[in-house]
């Protein structure tokens, strides 16, 4: 079933899947980076943990009608998922400052924003992966403006979803990351992964950091707060 070795990327291995032309298997690795990589752990389990737990987030968002690449989980590091073309774009949704919104703007983590804010970044790891605006998109990214405004959208649409799934697991949605891909006939659908690796999640009631930041910050085992998740997960979404 499971073809060549495409991709290797610092949390996922991209292989082909024999005899599908539009179809991949995703296989979730068990290293832990920050800092755009200048961090780096292993830790056993992690691959399982951010497998499943995206396997829950995007059946939820499929239940919701938003368009994804996930199509079904494999074993309990792998899922089968649509093959897509993946815009260099990362597409960070804040509902409160954190993380590198305070320090460029000067806010206090933890200010509440009086409505979401959706920011580009530009998928360079040589760059750092910098903060750029929509003409910057446009140039780098070979996008145009109904292309952003359509991810644009849908950004602010799954926002909505996720707050309400992660409210129901008693955690706040702080500001999270998505990335976007191109199906084979040309439309825009969801991608990568939805994880504790690319949200942040604070405790509703005690603000503890339930993400990876426990792991760029070495606060709390990175494993253990995972495990809480997925299980908190599994008691709301059916996979």
């Amino acid at each position: 079933m499971k073809g060549s070795l495409l991709y290797e990327g610092k949390a996922k291995k991209v292989y082909s899947l024999i005899g599908e032309e539009y179809e991949l298997i995703l296989e979730y690795k068990d290293e832990a980076t920050a800092f755009n990589g200048k961090k780096h752990q292993t830790f056993r389990g992690k691959g399982r943990l951010n497998n499943l737990i995206s396997a829950h987030v995007f059946s939820y968002l499929k239940l919701a009608g938003i368009p994804t690449h996930f199509i079904q989980t494999l074993s309990d590091t792998e899922q089968l998922v649509k093959q897509s073309q993946i815009i260099p774009l990362e597409v960070v949704v804040r509902n409160v400052a954190a993380g590198s919104m305070t320090r460029r703007l000067g806010l206090e983590e933890g200010t509440e924003l009086p409505k979401p804010i959706v920011e580009f970044y530009y998928k360079s790891d040589e760059l750092d992966d910098p903060f750029i605006n929509d003409e910057h998109a446009r140039l780098l990214a070979k996008v145009d403006q109904s292309d952003l405004d359509h991810i644009k959208a849908a950004a602010h649409k799954i926002n909505k979803h996720l707050q309400v799934m992660f409210s129901e697991i008693e955690l706040r949605l702080i500001d999270f990351k998505l990335e976007f891909g191109r199906l084979h006939d040309g439309s825009i659908v969801l991608s990568d992964e939805i994880s504790p690796d690319t949200c942040r999640l604070w405790d509703q009631d005690t603000n503890r950091k339930m993400d990876k930041d426990v792991f760029r910050n070495d606060i709390e085992d990175l494993v253990e707060i995972y495990e809480i998740i997925l299980k908190r997960l599994e008691a709301i979404v059916h996979v």
